[in-house]
Protein backbone atom coordinates (compact mmCIF):
# COMPACT_ATOMS: atom_id res chain seq x y z
CA UNK A 1 0.00 0.00 0.00
CA UNK A 2 1.06 3.60 -0.90
CA UNK A 3 1.51 6.36 1.30
CA UNK A 4 -1.32 8.24 -0.48
CA UNK A 5 -3.40 4.83 -0.45
CA UNK A 6 -2.45 4.87 3.70
CA UNK A 7 -3.35 8.70 3.72
CA UNK A 8 -7.02 7.63 2.15
CA UNK A 9 -8.13 4.52 4.43
CA UNK A 10 -6.93 6.78 7.41
CA UNK A 11 -9.46 9.64 6.37
CA UNK A 12 -12.14 7.34 5.84
CA UNK A 13 -12.57 5.96 9.37
CA UNK A 14 -14.96 7.12 11.76
CA UNK A 15 -13.77 9.39 14.40
CA UNK A 16 -12.62 7.64 18.09
CA UNK A 17 -15.64 9.38 19.72
CA UNK A 18 -18.79 11.41 18.22
CA UNK A 19 -18.75 15.18 18.83
CA UNK A 20 -21.91 16.31 20.92
CA UNK A 21 -24.30 18.83 18.96
CA UNK A 22 -23.75 22.49 20.05
CA UNK A 23 -26.01 23.99 23.04
CA UNK A 24 -27.59 26.51 20.83
CA UNK A 25 -29.91 27.76 23.89
CA UNK A 26 -26.57 28.18 25.93
CA UNK A 27 -24.84 30.20 23.42
CA UNK A 28 -27.33 32.31 22.61
CA UNK A 29 -27.82 32.76 26.73
CA UNK A 30 -24.34 33.54 26.74
CA UNK A 31 -24.30 36.38 24.00
CA UNK A 32 -27.36 38.12 25.33
CA UNK A 33 -25.28 39.02 28.05
CA UNK A 34 -22.57 39.81 27.36
CA UNK A 35 -24.14 42.10 24.87
CA UNK A 36 -26.02 43.44 28.14
CA UNK A 37 -23.36 43.83 30.67
CA UNK A 38 -21.41 45.72 27.64
CA UNK A 39 -23.77 48.12 28.61
CA UNK A 40 -22.65 48.48 32.01
CA UNK A 41 -19.29 48.27 30.69
CA UNK A 42 -19.58 51.94 29.25
CA UNK A 43 -20.54 53.44 32.43
CA UNK A 44 -17.38 52.53 34.58
CA UNK A 45 -14.49 55.00 33.95
CA UNK A 46 -12.89 52.71 30.46
CA UNK A 47 -12.29 49.28 32.84
CA UNK A 48 -12.44 46.02 30.63
CA UNK A 49 -15.77 44.79 29.50
CA UNK A 50 -15.12 41.18 31.13
CA UNK A 51 -13.90 42.65 34.57
CA UNK A 52 -16.69 44.96 35.08
CA UNK A 53 -19.12 41.69 33.88
CA UNK A 54 -17.82 39.87 36.75
CA UNK A 55 -17.79 42.49 39.16
CA UNK A 56 -20.98 44.04 39.02
CA UNK A 57 -22.95 40.33 39.51
CA UNK A 58 -21.17 40.13 42.80
CA UNK A 59 -22.60 43.40 43.86
CA UNK A 60 -21.54 46.21 42.10
CA UNK A 61 -18.38 46.29 43.68
CA UNK A 62 -16.90 47.58 40.59
CA UNK A 63 -13.37 48.81 41.06
CA UNK A 64 -11.65 50.81 38.40
CA UNK A 65 -8.17 49.94 38.14
CA UNK A 66 -6.59 46.42 39.29
CA UNK A 67 -5.61 45.93 43.15
CA UNK A 68 -1.92 47.78 43.46
CA UNK A 69 -0.44 44.56 44.39
CA UNK A 70 -0.38 43.33 41.30
CA UNK A 71 0.31 46.60 39.42
CA UNK A 72 3.80 46.87 40.84
CA UNK A 73 6.43 45.04 39.74
CA UNK A 74 9.81 43.66 41.44
CA UNK A 75 12.77 45.48 40.75
CA UNK A 76 13.98 41.84 39.85
CA UNK A 77 11.14 40.75 37.37
CA UNK A 78 11.77 43.94 35.78
CA UNK A 79 14.03 44.88 32.69
CA UNK A 80 13.43 49.14 33.49
CA UNK A 81 13.19 48.90 37.24
CA UNK A 82 15.01 51.46 39.43
CA UNK A 83 18.41 50.39 40.45
CA UNK A 84 18.56 48.29 43.75
CA UNK A 85 19.51 51.80 45.61
CA UNK A 86 16.04 53.37 45.03
CA UNK A 87 13.09 51.60 46.60
CA UNK A 88 10.19 50.34 44.31
CA UNK A 89 7.25 53.28 43.53
CA UNK A 90 4.49 53.37 46.07
CA UNK A 91 1.93 51.36 45.50
CA UNK A 92 -1.34 53.65 44.49
CA UNK A 93 -4.34 53.22 46.27
CA UNK A 94 -7.55 51.20 45.23
CA UNK A 95 -10.08 52.81 43.35
CA UNK A 96 -13.50 53.42 45.33
CA UNK A 97 -16.20 51.47 45.03
CA UNK A 98 -19.57 51.83 43.23
CA UNK A 99 -21.31 52.65 46.53
CA UNK A 100 -18.72 55.86 47.28
CA UNK A 101 -18.19 57.23 43.58
CA UNK A 102 -19.39 60.45 43.20
CA UNK A 103 -20.38 59.81 39.88
CA UNK A 104 -22.92 57.12 40.65
CA UNK A 105 -24.64 59.79 43.23
CA UNK A 106 -28.37 60.61 42.19
CA UNK A 107 -29.37 63.21 39.52
CA UNK A 108 -32.85 64.43 39.94
CA UNK A 109 -35.13 62.26 42.12
CA UNK A 110 -34.78 58.85 43.63
CA UNK A 111 -37.49 56.69 43.18
CA UNK A 112 -38.67 53.95 45.41
CA UNK A 113 -39.37 50.36 43.55
CA UNK A 114 -41.60 49.10 47.01
CA UNK A 115 -39.17 46.23 47.60
CA UNK A 116 -36.90 45.37 50.43
CA UNK A 117 -34.00 43.26 49.98
CA UNK A 118 -30.33 42.91 52.27
CA UNK A 119 -30.69 43.35 55.71
CA UNK A 120 -34.51 45.13 54.78
CA UNK A 121 -33.21 48.32 53.26
CA UNK A 122 -35.05 49.61 50.73
CA UNK A 123 -34.74 49.35 46.65
CA UNK A 124 -34.32 52.46 45.09
CA UNK A 125 -33.78 53.85 41.19
CA UNK A 126 -32.55 56.78 40.24
CA UNK A 127 -30.75 58.45 37.46
CA UNK A 128 -26.68 58.99 37.75
CA UNK A 129 -24.57 61.71 35.47
CA UNK A 130 -21.77 59.85 33.37
CA UNK A 131 -19.19 61.39 31.14
CA UNK A 132 -17.47 59.49 29.42
CA UNK A 133 -15.37 60.81 26.23
CA UNK A 134 -16.27 57.35 23.89
CA UNK A 135 -20.19 58.32 24.72
CA UNK A 136 -20.27 62.29 24.09
CA UNK A 137 -23.96 61.92 23.47
CA UNK A 138 -24.44 60.28 26.65
CA UNK A 139 -24.95 61.58 29.77
CA UNK A 140 -26.54 60.16 32.50
CA UNK A 141 -26.81 56.26 33.42
CA UNK A 142 -29.72 54.44 35.33
CA UNK A 143 -28.59 53.03 39.05
CA UNK A 144 -31.13 50.20 41.08
CA UNK A 145 -29.61 50.63 44.51
CA UNK A 146 -30.33 50.04 48.28
CA UNK A 147 -30.66 53.10 50.30
CA UNK A 148 -28.96 52.80 53.61
CA UNK A 149 -29.77 54.36 56.79
CA UNK A 150 -27.10 57.01 56.20
CA UNK A 151 -29.10 58.36 52.98
CA UNK A 152 -26.10 56.82 51.15
CA UNK A 153 -26.82 54.22 48.76
CA UNK A 154 -25.37 50.79 47.99
CA UNK A 155 -25.38 50.39 44.03
CA UNK A 156 -26.98 46.80 42.53
CA UNK A 157 -26.88 47.32 39.14
CA UNK A 158 -26.24 49.80 36.24
CA UNK A 159 -27.18 50.46 32.57
CA UNK A 160 -26.81 53.09 29.87
CA UNK A 161 -27.35 53.99 26.40
CA UNK A 162 -24.35 53.07 24.22
CA UNK A 163 -24.53 54.29 21.43
CA UNK A 164 -26.62 57.45 19.32
CA UNK A 165 -28.16 59.78 21.85
CA UNK A 166 -29.15 59.17 25.41
CA UNK A 167 -32.17 61.17 24.49
CA UNK A 168 -33.24 60.17 21.01
CA UNK A 169 -37.17 58.97 21.16
CA UNK A 170 -37.57 55.57 22.31
CA UNK A 171 -36.68 52.93 24.73
CA UNK A 172 -33.48 52.79 26.30
CA UNK A 173 -30.93 50.84 28.64
CA UNK A 174 -33.63 48.08 29.38
CA UNK A 175 -32.19 45.99 31.71
CA UNK A 176 -33.10 43.72 35.16
CA UNK A 177 -34.70 40.82 35.93
CA UNK A 178 -32.23 39.15 38.10
CA UNK A 179 -31.31 37.64 41.33
CA UNK A 180 -28.29 40.41 42.73
CA UNK A 181 -27.02 40.12 46.41
CA UNK A 182 -30.26 37.97 47.55
CA UNK A 183 -32.73 40.63 46.04
CA UNK A 184 -34.24 40.13 42.51
CA UNK A 185 -33.67 43.67 40.35
CA UNK A 186 -36.94 44.25 38.66
CA UNK A 187 -36.89 44.91 34.68
CA UNK A 188 -36.28 48.57 34.77
CA UNK A 189 -35.37 51.24 32.12
CA UNK A 190 -36.75 54.44 30.56
CA UNK A 191 -38.29 55.91 27.64
CA UNK A 192 -37.36 59.39 26.01
CA UNK A 193 -40.42 60.90 24.42
CA UNK A 194 -43.89 62.09 25.55
CA UNK A 195 -45.12 58.43 27.33
CA UNK A 196 -47.70 58.13 30.10
CA UNK A 197 -48.27 54.60 30.04
CA UNK A 198 -45.76 51.97 29.27
CA UNK A 199 -47.36 47.86 28.64
CA UNK A 200 -45.71 44.36 27.52
CA UNK A 201 -46.85 41.20 27.14
CA UNK A 202 -45.51 38.36 28.86
CA UNK A 203 -46.61 34.63 27.45
CA UNK A 204 -49.50 36.50 25.90
CA UNK A 205 -50.38 38.21 29.48
CA UNK A 206 -50.68 41.98 29.15
CA UNK A 207 -48.53 43.99 31.61
CA UNK A 208 -47.89 46.97 32.98
CA UNK A 209 -45.43 48.95 33.96
CA UNK A 210 -44.91 51.25 36.53
CA UNK A 211 -43.54 54.73 35.36
CA UNK A 212 -42.31 58.22 36.99
CA UNK A 213 -41.02 61.20 34.94
CA UNK A 214 -37.78 61.98 35.45
CA UNK A 215 -37.25 65.17 37.94
CA UNK A 216 -34.32 66.56 35.70
CA UNK A 217 -35.84 66.16 32.33
CA UNK A 218 -39.59 65.78 31.84
CA UNK A 219 -39.13 64.25 28.27
CA UNK A 220 -38.05 61.21 30.23
CA UNK A 221 -40.06 58.51 31.71
CA UNK A 222 -38.55 55.73 33.97
CA UNK A 223 -39.99 52.64 34.58
CA UNK A 224 -40.31 49.31 35.84
CA UNK A 225 -42.30 45.92 35.95
CA UNK A 226 -43.51 44.33 39.25
CA UNK A 227 -41.12 41.15 39.75
CA UNK A 228 -44.43 39.10 40.00
CA UNK A 229 -45.45 40.10 36.66
CA UNK A 230 -42.25 40.18 34.92
CA UNK A 231 -39.23 37.64 35.56
CA UNK A 232 -36.81 38.83 32.97
CA UNK A 233 -36.28 41.52 30.21
CA UNK A 234 -36.08 38.36 27.49
CA UNK A 235 -39.95 37.65 28.04
CA UNK A 236 -41.47 40.82 27.28
CA UNK A 237 -42.83 41.46 24.23
CA UNK A 238 -42.45 43.88 22.79
CA UNK A 239 -42.65 47.26 24.85
CA UNK A 240 -44.76 49.61 23.94
CA UNK A 241 -45.11 53.19 25.06
CA UNK A 242 -48.55 55.51 24.56
CA UNK A 243 -49.02 58.95 25.19
CA UNK A 244 -51.86 61.04 27.33
CA UNK A 245 -54.42 60.35 24.40
CA UNK A 246 -54.14 56.55 24.10
CA UNK A 247 -51.88 56.94 20.81
CA UNK A 248 -49.47 54.28 20.46
CA UNK A 249 -45.89 55.76 20.13
CA UNK A 250 -43.93 52.83 19.26
CA UNK A 251 -44.27 50.19 16.52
Amino acid sequence: MTDLETLRSALREPPAEEFAAPDLAAIMTKGRRIRRRRRLATGAGGVAAAMVTVLVIVGGVALKEPPSDRRSIPPAASASAAPPSQPPPAPTSPAPSVATTAADLPMGDVLSLGIRGEGGRELVIYASALDEPVLPDIHFSLQVAYRNDDGTFDALLGTNEYKGSDRSFGFHATDGGELIRGTFVPVFGYFSGPAQRITSTVRGKPVEAKTAVWSEDPAVVIFWFDPADVESANVLSPLVAYDARGVRLTK
